[in-house]
Order: structure tokens, then sequence, then C-alpha cells
């Protein structure tokens, strides 16, 4: 057994649990660039993985109700058969380097959107504290609006989202949970989570077993990056509460942007440019998104000063119990 594998898979679990991003955006190209397996076969063994994986978080946010059950329904009608069909169009490209081309572009594709996706995430989180911020914004209302399921919309989300996940295994936790974002506002965080959890145990399980029987699986791959994925999971939960999940999330964006580059073939020269561009101009927008919508520059700052307001209420408090 491969014990290099294992710790690159335990290093993506770890990932995973601290963030909640899909694993299959960084464990196919950690296979791909890392262990030079060949990119289909990089698919089908992430997906069996995968297919181990996700019902451990699924069961906990069901016993915890936090899942929309219709939704789920809705999302896996589409979701299923496109994943299944997704493996079937890979298979009718062939082994020609023209279709290991064409496995590479589209998971480059697929990771450089989970990049982008994560930031609309950040963004969006960041605009909901706006809203409910006292004295700032619109306030959402205390109780969220009763959800209407869109049948139609919700079901192209599914087919959208199985399609890309059986051809790149990439998409059931980063390009589903925006779409889910985008069509049900009223969803809080959790119900967010639980739901795109939900939905992609019969996704991921559709696309293995479809690369099970017409895909490239290699047991000797799938087998130590389930060792490895599982334990790194769990340990990234725990660590989850006490690490600030915006540098985890930074990192992972321009890991994700690295990879996706690379996969599309875009030459050295350019990938350094387009990653330094990065380094130093994501900062600097993400620090005038903040200023625009009333917060400090950095969120430390913002930090510093709850914990000086929180620290003057308590002030307060303990002057008024001497007082009396």
């Amino acid at each position: 057994m491969d014990w290099w594998l294992v710790a690159g898979a335990f290093a993506v679990g770890a990932i995973v649990g601290l963030t909640g991003m899909g694993g299959g955006a960084l464990m196919t190209p950690m296979l791909v660039f890392f262990f030079n397996v060949p990119p289909l076969t990089a698919v089908s063994s992430d997906l069996v993985a995968s297919a181990v994986m996700k019902p451990v978080g699924a069961g906990v946010h069901l016993r915890r109700g936090t899942v929309d059950l219709r939704l789920v329904a809705w999302l896996c009608a589409g979701s299923v058969p496109a994943a299944f069909c997704g493996v079937l169009v890979l298979k009718a490209l062939g082994d020609s380097e023209g279709a290991t081309r064409a496995v590479s572009v589209a998971l480059g594709g697929a990771v450089l959107l989970s990049a982008v996706m994560l930031m609309v995430r950040a963004y969006m989180r960041l605009l909901e504290r706006a809203r409910t911020r006292d004295g700032k914004g619109s306030p959402l209302p205390l109780e969220r609006p009763d959800r209407r399921v869109r049948p139609v919309p919700t079901l192209i989300l599914g087919v959208v989202g199985g399609l890309m996940v059986g051809m790149t295994s990439v998409g059931s936790g980063s390009l589903v949970i925006i779409g889910l974002m985008l069509l049900y506002p009223g969803l809080k965080a959790s119900q967010l989570v639980g739901t795109d959890l939900t939905q992609a145990v019969p996704l991921v399980a559709s696309a293995a077993i479809s690369h099970a029987i017409f895909g490239d699986l290699d047991l000797g791959i799938s087998i130590p990056l389930i060792l490895g994925s599982i334990p790194g999971a769990y340990l990234g939960a725990l660590m989850s509460a006490r690490l600030p999940g915006g540098w985890v999330r930074r990192a992972l964006a321009f890991v994700l942007l690295a990879s996706g580059l690379k996969l599309l073939g875009v030459p050295d020269d350019a990938t350094g440019l387009l990653l330094v561009a990065a380094l130093i101009g994501a900062p600097i927008m993400w620090m005038f998104v903040r200023r625009s919508l009333g917060f400090p520059a950095f969120a430390f700052i913002e930090k510093r000063q709850a914990r000086r307001t929180e620290g003057r209420a308590d002030s307060r408090r303990s002057s008024g119990k001497e007082t009396r």
C-alpha cells in the first residue's frame, strides 16, 4: 500500500472537514499531479472514496433535522441519472490522448469554478452579516420565509451538478450548494450544508457505480484514499471550531486556482503571473468589498472592536450590580 497516498488523502480530508468544500476539487488534482494517476482513473477512484465518506456527514445532518428532503428528492431526480450519463460520455470519448486531454480540460474548468464558487459563498455570507447587523443594511426577517420548492430550476441544477460530478468528480460540494443558496435564500447555513450533503450521497453513489462499470477504477488507489480521508475529515471537523475558517478558505482557493490552471495546460510563466496577481490583488479587492459593506478592511480589526464592545458591556453590567 502507498502510505504517501494515504497521507495525501488524510490532508485533503482534513481540509474538507475544516471548510466543508467538496473533496473532488482537491483529491483528483492531487492524484493527477503528485501521483501521476491518469485523469480518468483519478476521477473513478476519487468517486468511490467519496461514496464511502458522504453518508457519514449526511447521517449527522439527518439526525439534527437540517435536511430539506423535498429539495433532496428534486435534486436527485436530475443528478443521479445525469451522473451516470456523464460517465457514459467519458466512455464514448475512448482512451485516446484526445479523450485524456478532454477530461483534463473539463476537470480544470470544474476546479476553477470551485475556486470562484468558494469566493462567491464567502461574499454571500458577508452580505448576510451586513443585512443582519444592527443599524446598518436591511435586516433579514426574524422568521425565515416558507420555502416553496421550485421544481424545474432545482431539477436543472441537479442535472448540471450530476453531469459535472460524473465527468470530473467535482461539483457536489461547490456548484450545487451555491445553486441552492441562489434558488432558496431562506435556507439557513446548516440546512444548506445538510441538504447538499444528503443529495450528494445518491449522486456520488450513482457516479461511483457507473465508473466501476464503465470507467477506469483502481482499487489500489481507492482503498488508500478511503483509509486516509475518513480520519482526516473527522479531525478537520474537530479543528474547524478552533481555526479561523477565512484563512483556510483563502489558501484553498489559491490551491484550486493553481491546480485548475495547470489542468487547463496554461504555460508555467502565465500561471506564475496569474498566481502572483491573485495573491496580491485578491486581498485588496476583498478589503474594498468589506469596506463597501460597512465592515473594517481587516477581519482582525472587527474582532478587536467586538471584544472591546463586549468588555465595555461587561463593565457596565458589573457597575450596575455594585450600585445595587
